[in-house]
């Protein structure tokens, strides 16, 4: 996988170089602006890009901008932004351009290396990331504003939210302790509640659920 950091914090910046050559995967470009991102995925075409929302002069929300601008010019690059805190806003912008090969996920998970890694590489393949404290929000909202969701049990409120996160039935029977095929149960069940159609294919269920709790 050929990638590009953009990240202003040299520290963090050399901290993903290196997550990612030891995880396997090319290092293309490390650079610490958006316009410098934008470059350099007009001209080395990477697989993945990951950046940083706030990014320099404003450090407001130019790296989301930028990513933006990639998703819309570039849509066979995936894109995964980080952040230090959960904005909603983000995620409902970054969906926009549609659910495929994109990720939003909070700084403090690149932690754990393993999984900080599936997560970039589920997006690269086509799928999506959102951080747990993302779903918990958006789930928290439909909870609230969507009788299906609030009819939910707590169990299937919990494996709704791993779907969410685009986990797999097999990362979410481990993570829950369950077997897959209870895992398949539940979601059918979480399906039918939702009045979403079954769809086998896990991109596009998680997709599909991820539409529903991000409507307004």
């Amino acid at each position: 996988m050929r990638v590009i950091i953009a990240e202003d914090e040299t520290l963090i910046r050399r901290g993903l170089e290196l997550v990612l050559r030891d995880g396997g995967h090319v290092v293309v470009a490390a650079v610490g602006d958006a316009e410098e991102m934008t470059d350099a995925v007009a001209r080395e075409r990477p697989d993945l890009v990951v950046t940083d929302i706030r990014m320099p002069p404003t450090h407001t929300d130019e790296g989301l901008e930028a990513a933006l601008t990639i998703r819309r010019e570039y849509p066979g690059t995936a894109v995964v932004v980080l952040s230090q805190h959960v904005q909603r806003r983000y995620a409902k912008d970054l969906l926009a351009e549609g659910e495929e090969r994109v990720g939003y996920l909070l700084k403090q998970r690149i932690a754990d290396i393993g999984t900080f890694l599936e997560d970039l590489e589920r997006v690269a393949g086509g799928g999506t990331a959102l951080d747990p404290d993302v779903v918990a929000v958006m789930v928290g909202r439909a909870r609230h504003s969507e009788a299906a969701v609030g009819g939910l049990t707590p169990r299937q409120q919990e494996v709704l939210a791993l779907v969410a996160e685009g986990r797999s039935n097999a990362s979410i029977g481990a993570k829950l302790f369950l077997t897959e095929k209870a895992v398949v149960q539940h979601v059918s069940r979480i399906y039918d509640a939702l009045g979403l159609p079954p769809d086998a294919d896990t991109h596009r269920r998680v997709q599909a659920v991820i539409r529903y709790l991000n409507r307004d």
